[in-house]
């Protein structure tokens, strides 16, 4: 298969599980401003993450937000964070058939520079075909407008490429794009 069609391929795989666990997330009805896919430097299957203005302030709350310490407030600290989001790893059973593709895939680790580079590569080209897929078909649009949230894919431990995808799948002009841009851009 040509790497345009894996790419494709995986991608189409991606973008169902994804859009079977954000559906299922945004019927709670919370108005979200962060809608993540992210992997690992070693690029293991993705899972998704997502922070709603609702579930950061309950959780900042939660954590002892008021506390008197100087410095960041929790909010400021955990807000574009899909670890600490209770959503990390949401619907993360619908990935099982994107686990087992990637499981299929060469291991990075196995490959050479070059050959592990464009491997890691393919993969997040297909993260983000996916979520372009998504975003096109209205999904980030569900319980609040779409300028207001940032839709992503990452690689953590963080990195530039971060960047880079968020430019491509967001308008840079777009409000939540500006406050990431400011709070969060690697």
């Amino acid at each position: 298969m040509k790497p345009m069609q894996e790419i494709e391929t995986l991608a189409i795989e991606i973008a169902d599980a994804a859009r079977t666990s954000f559906r299922a997330l945004f019927e709670n009805g919370e108005r979200y401003y962060y809608c993540t896919l992210y992997t690992t430097g070693e690029g293991h299957a993705p899972s998704i993450s997502a922070w709603s203005w609702e579930a950061l302030e309950m959780e900042s709350a939660r954590q002892g937000a008021e506390s008197d310490t100087p410095g960041p407030t929790i909010a400021e600290l955990i807000k574009w964070s899909y670890a600490d989001s209770p959503y990390c790893c949401f619907g993360d059973e619908n990935f099982d058939h994107v686990k087992q593709r990637f499981i299929e895939r060469p291991f990075i680790a196995d490959l050479g520079n070059d050959e592990g580079n464009r491997e890691f590569d393919l993969r997040l080209k297909a993260m983000e075909l996916a979520m372009k897929m998504l975003d096109d078909e209205g999904v980030f649009a569900l319980n609040q407008l779409r300028e207001s949230v940032c839709v992503l894919v990452e690689v953590m431990p963080p990195d530039e490429i971060n960047t880079e995808i968020a430019l491509r799948l967001n308008r840079a002009e777009s409000p939540a794009m500006k406050v990431w841009l400011a709070e969060a851009a690697e």
